[in-house]
């Protein structure tokens, strides 16, 4: 089982990034799945959930009505749609499966800056 996270970057405030999650070893449709971040000098947190079929999305307060979560199942990938970037949003971003909760991945680097 593995998840492989990329898009990450360096942007100004307001703007826009596309995270994306890869995984392998399992049937991505059989798991909810989840994106998390840890800032610096931060605990780790979760930022937005997406049932196994998308029927159920939830986002942290932080992010709601920014942030937009979105799977597709056919191709094992799971995505994370960041508009209105702000500083507080810099942050190690990591995918992560809720059956399998203790395979994280490499994280992708999101930096807020102008």
């Amino acid at each position: 089982v593995q998840v492989v996270e990329s898009g990450g970057g360096l942007v100004q405030p307001g703007g826009s990034l596309r995270l994306l999650c890869v995984v392998s070893g399992f049937t991505l449709s059989r798991s909810a799945m989840t994106w998390y971040r840890q800032g610096p000098g931060k605990e780790r947190e979760l930022v937005a959930f997406i049932g196994s079929f998308g029927g159920s999305i939830n986002y942290a307060d932080s992010v709601k009505g920014r942030f937009t979560i979105s799977r597709d199942n056919a191709k094992n990938t799971v995505s994370l749609q960041m508009n209105s970037l702000k500083p507080d949003d810099t942050a190690v971003y990591y995918c992560n499966a809720r059956l399998w909760p203790g395979v994280w991945g490499q994280g992708t680097q999101v930096t807020i800056a102008s």
